[in-house]
């Protein structure tokens, strides 16, 4: 019998997922003795039109990272929507629109003034723009057009299943193929549509093993402005932490290791922004009463837009309209 058909890809992405699959080592080879893997540009020369070519529906499963930045990535992600059986949004870019929606602060002609006109390491004396249509003696050049807001997968093309994280852990990438493997091999049923994969209900502060004493602060601080004790929760340090308001799945590794969790697994369930969120939790330990001496001590923040919102702010009700 013919295997499975497995497609990967990536849009607006860093190509940590990729690796992430890479990370899961021997497996590996389970997954290339299971499936057939006719799609992955990353790591194999595929083509668009090998695709193209393909029935509707004849994918078994596709991994989809990155998020829709451009006219190719929207393309790419209706045709391979319409040839696979299952689309599953990949890593936080995917499933959120990730950092590269962070961009949506901005409209696409600042940033491409910025970027071919304004940006201090730039060589381009004549402010040269790069044209999506370009004619040379050879015939005519085409590159992808920018879009001016940054989308999630899931608000471009329906999604099956979602795998958070940047990128996903191993572990769990390991337990969800496990798992696809043992459903197609023995006629399982599915999980039903818009299932997260490889996390859990529950938040990052659940699965975190540091104590928790209802310390309040005065000022937040960034973690290497002083020793951090060990064994204490972050926020109660004074270190913005995003795990009350990011799911469980990735076993707290980040916070774990001293570094505060960035939200890269999204919402946990019932929970409709992450920002909002995370300003009742800071609103938790900030000690005050004076709305002066508050505004102070949260004007300590860092960049609150790219701490609260690092990977989900095209999927926040904050988000732009599109355009």
């Amino acid at each position: 019998m013919a295997k499975p058909k497995l497609a990967i890809y990536w849009a607006a992405s860093c190509g940590g997922c990729d690796i992430a699959i890479l990370d899961i080592e021997a497996r590996i080879l389970d997954v290339a003795d299971f499936f057939d893997v006719i799609f992955w540009p990353v790591a194999f020369d595929f083509k668009y039109d090998d695709i193209r070519r393909m029935d509707d529906g004849s994918i078994t499963l596709t991994l989809f990272n990155g998020a829709i930045r451009n006219d190719e990535n929207y393309e790419i992600a209706r045709l391979l929507r319409r040839k696979s059986v299952l689309l599953c949004a990949f890593g936080s870019c995917a499933t959120e629109g990730g950092i590269p929606s962070l961009a949506n602060l901005f409209s696409r002609e600042a940033i491409i003034d910025y970027a071919f006109r304004k940006a201090p390491s730039l060589d381009n004396p004549n402010g040269i723009i790069p044209e999506p249509v370009y004619q040379v003696a050879e015939g005519t050049l085409t590159i992808p057009e920018m879009w001016n807001t940054v989308r999630s997968l899931g608000q471009t093309v329906d999604v099956d299943y979602i795998i958070p994280g940047c990128p996903p852990q191993s572990d769990q990438i390991v337990a969800v193929v496990e798992a696809v493997i043992d459903i197609l091999a023995n006629g399982k049923p599915l999980p039903p549509k818009g299932t997260v994969l490889g996390a859990t209900d529950k938040s990052c502060c659940d699965e975190c093993k540091r104590q928790r004493n209802i310390k309040k602060i005065k000022k937040f601080i960034r973690p290497f402005e002083q020793v951090l004790d060990p064994e204490l929760c972050l926020l109660e340090q004074g270190v913005v932490c995003l795990g009350p308001a990011t799911r469980a799945g990735c076993g707290a590794k980040c916070v774990s290791a001293g570094a505060a969790c960035r939200g890269c697994y999204g919402l946990p369930r019932g929970i409709k922004d992450q920002g909002a969120k995370m300003a009742s939790a800071l609103a938790s330990v900030i000690d005050s009463n004076n709305p002066e001496e508050i505004d102070g001590i949260i004007e300590t923040i860092v960049d609150p837009v790219g701490t609260f919102y690092r990977f989900s702010l095209a999927d926040s009700m904050l988000r732009r309209a599109h355009q």
